[in-house]
């Protein structure tokens, strides 16, 4: 049994965390030890979260609401995605390239097993870009592909085939239609949810602490690696 006020005080909580979709110890004090000190309001604001299909997670200084694949309300469906981050009459080959991408760009930045998952501090956007031409061109020259696409699930060669298809630009042309302008846009779109910085005129990509602590506490560990390596067709020894 609760009480009215743990009930009132888990809503407003909850209500807080849908609109900003985090609780800083630094910005919201209050609300943070509420939550951290109390066993009741934190199993109330979890119940609350379960309710909306949504994950209610605490990393280090900061209380993260975090929707579930499946969660179309508080996330992004495929379609909403697919209108995001790709040209307006994008196909599903836009919409996989653009999950690679994203893919990719995880696996630069977290490839250490050690206690922290981060492997590096920055990445340039032309190198990101070589570096995603050279895992597609190496995936579909291997001789195992067509194991290697039954396993991940990932169509190397027709996304290799829609990267291929993307003009490159020796300028930094933003359309999405060239190399340069689809990783653009995709970065852009991450650091509007608070995942990166992009840092446009010097082409330098930096993580952010949300997504150093998600990755850190929630992605990164031993069965989810091995899913991210078996995505990109590797295994844990390379």
């Amino acid at each position: 049994m609760y009480n009215i006020d743990d009930i009132k005080l888990a809503n407003n909580i909850f209500y807080y965390l849908v609109s900003n979709k985090e609780i800083n110890e630094e910005d919201s004090p209050e609300y943070f030890r509420d939550y951290c000190e109390s066993q009741e309001i934190m199993n109330l604001v979890k119940s609350q979260g379960e309710a909306f299909n949504v994950k209610v997670e605490k990393y280090g200084t900061t209380i993260y609401l975090i929707p579930n694949e499946d969660n179309n309300f508080l996330g992004f469906s495929k379609n909403e995605l697919k209108k995001e981050l790709c040209k307006s009459n994008a196909t599903d080959k836009d919409y996989y390239l653009s999950q690679f991408v994203i893919l990719t760009l995880l696996v630069e930045f977290y490839s250490s097993q050690g206690r922290d998952s981060k492997s590096r501090d920055s990445l340039r956007g032309g190198e990101f870009l070589n570096i995603i031409s050279d895992r597609l061109k190496e995936a579909v020259e291997r001789e195992d592909l067509e194991k290697i696409q039954a396993d991940s699930g990932i169509a190397y060669e027709n996304i290799y085939e829609k990267w291929e298809g993307l003009r490159s630009s020796d300028q930094k042309n933003r359309q999405k239609t060239t190399k340069e302008g689809f990783i653009s846009n995709i970065l852009k779109f991450l650091e509007n949810q608070g995942l990166i910085n992009y840092i446009e005129h010097d082409d330098i990509i930096l993580t952010t602490s949300k997504l150093d602590n998600f990755m850190n506490f929630n992605i990164l560990n031993k069965n989810n690696y091995e899913r991210v390596l078996t995505a990109l067709g590797g295994h844990e020894d390379e």
